[in-house]
């Protein structure tokens, strides 16, 4: 199963960037042995893209069917870095091919124009800036990928 982080938004070199190549560098070697990979981003530039309409449009367009879609979303549901593990789990078993994540601009998604069946997943109740949201999504799939290859990277307390 492929994995792409899909998100409205340029970040440019510094802090943020190299710490989401080096979650999405891990993460391509994690799934590797998995069977799963590579991990991508894909950035969208919202000046080219009038509204959150445009901007869903945008994110979902190509979407291989029955492929995994979990759109960021303040509204969504939180999820434990196992549960979020065991749902990327449960799609590679079930063969699904691709896994998109999608990451809003500011005014967050279209709603009604995500595929039917996306799940919305949210970080928490807090607000987060979407260079952090962007970097902890990459983490998350690093640490899911981590716990289904059994390393030691995620300590349960």
């Amino acid at each position: 199963m492929r994995a792409e982080i899909r998100a409205v938004g340029r970040i440019k070199a510094g802090p943020e960037r190299a710490l989401i190549e080096d979650y999405l560098t891990r993460s391509t070697a994690l799934g590797r042995n998995l069977g799963l990979g590579p991990v991508t981003e894909r950035e969208f530039d919202p000046r080219n893209l009038k509204d959150k309409r445009a901007e869903t449009t945008a994110l979902t367009d190509g979407l291989e069917p029955g492929a995994l879609v979990v759109a960021l979303d303040e509204t969504g549901r939180a999820l434990t870095s196992v549960q979020f593990s065991h749902m990327l789990q449960r799609a590679a078993e079930d063969g699904v091919r691709e896994a998109v994540f999608l990451i809003g601009g500011a005014d967050g998604h279209a709603r009604d124009l995500l595929p039917k069946g996306a799940q919305r997943v949210a970080f928490g109740p807090a607000t987060w800036p979407h260079k952090l949201v962007r970097v902890m999504l990459a983490e998350q799939i690093c640490r899911a990928l981590s716990v289904m290859a059994g390393t030691p990277y995620h300590r349960e307390g």
